[in-house]
């Protein structure tokens, strides 16, 4: 290990993965948003701006060969790390997820539905004032997020540009609070086909197509990362509470989506997840144990809370 570095620093990078970790895990369940768990864990503009940063600046400080101005201004230490964990997140879990929502698809969407309100209640107060244009703007986020829900899923294609186009409109859902990456890829309809991809390269399972099709999936993530991300950190720097308060409104009108109530329609009840109709069930009509599900939304949205005030407490390096 080098001399220069430190022990805060190494429990900074362990930090960044793991906080990419858990931004990798949430962007494998649709319905949930890795942004979300960015403002979790406060590290969400640093990220924004991080990005934002792969600019002419950057490319004018490494034409003059100016590397270690390069890495300081685009806080590269700290997307490495936080790259590091989400590629492990999303590698380790993809076909975990696969499963669950295969198989326990309410108790797992009860985990996250209390995520979601357990985040709802700690973003709030990164709204200073509560005026008109912020009650507006949470308003527009929620009818957006709302829309967004009642689109129904496409039935996707592995063409190259359709894969590009998915990967870079998803990746723009993936850095926003409440509009969930891998919903979006549902509504492209290629959701499955690429947590299968990831799942099969895991197990070395993968072809010569299989790889190019994720290769171009990749790009197009980059290129959309790249160019929403600067338009973002603009929003945050001029209109920061207008623009928190939309990105709640967001979170808020996702939570419709991972309501745990729903089952598969007769028709579609023995497909395979990626195939099933689903439909709003009331407690009342609901044959499963509900207990459960209120006890898990319960303890889950107490469990984003208790490691907020945890991480807030121990003034954690970001």
């Amino acid at each position: 290990m080098k001399r220069f570095l430190r022990r805060d620093s190494i429990a900074a990078a362990f930090l960044n993965v793991l906080r990419g970790f858990c931004m990798g895990a949430a962007d494998t369940v649709p319905g949930v948003s890795g942004g979300t768990v960015a403002l979790i864990l406060g590290h969400y503009r640093r990220l924004i701006t991080s990005i934002s940063r792969v600019d002419s600046r950057l490319l004018k400080l490494l034409s003059n060969g100016r590397i270690r101005e390069s890495i300081e201004y685009v806080d590269l230490r700290f997307l490495a790390a936080l790259g590091l964990g989400i590629a492990t997140g999303l590698l380790s879990l993809a076909g975990l997820m696969h499963w669950l929502l295969d198989h326990k698809q309410p108790e797992t969407f009860a985990v996250f539905f209390g995520l979601i309100l357990g985040s709802i209640w700690i973003v709030k107060n990164y709204v200073a004032r509560w005026a008109a244009p912020q009650l507006v703007a949470c308003l527009a986020g929620v009818a957006a997020a709302v829309a967004i829900s009642f689109v129904p899923a496409g039935d996707g294609g592995t063409s190259l540009p359709y894969l590009f186009l998915s990967g870079s409109v998803a990746i723009c859902a993936m850095i926003l609070p409440g509009i969930s990456g891998a919903f979006v890829l549902l509504l492209f309809g290629v959701y499955h086909v690429i947590t299968g991809l990831i799942r099969d390269a895991v197990h070395l399972q993968f072809s010569s197509e299989g790889l190019s099709q994720l290769a171009v999936f990749a790009c197009g993530c980059l290129f959309g990362l790249l160019a929403f991300s600067r338009a973002l950190h603009w929003l945050l720097d001029h209109h920061r509470g207008s623009t928190m308060a939309a990105l709640i409104g967001l979170m808020l009108g996702s939570v419709s989506t991972l309501w745990p109530l729903q089952q598969a329609t007769e028709e579609t009840a023995a497909l395979e997840a990626k195939f099933r109709v689903m439909e709003f069930v009331s407690p009342a009509d609901w044959t499963g144990n509900l207990w459960l599900l209120a006890g898990l939304i319960v303890a889950s949205a107490l469990a984003v809370v208790f490691v907020e005030k945890v991480a807030t407490r121990s003034g954690s390096p970001s």
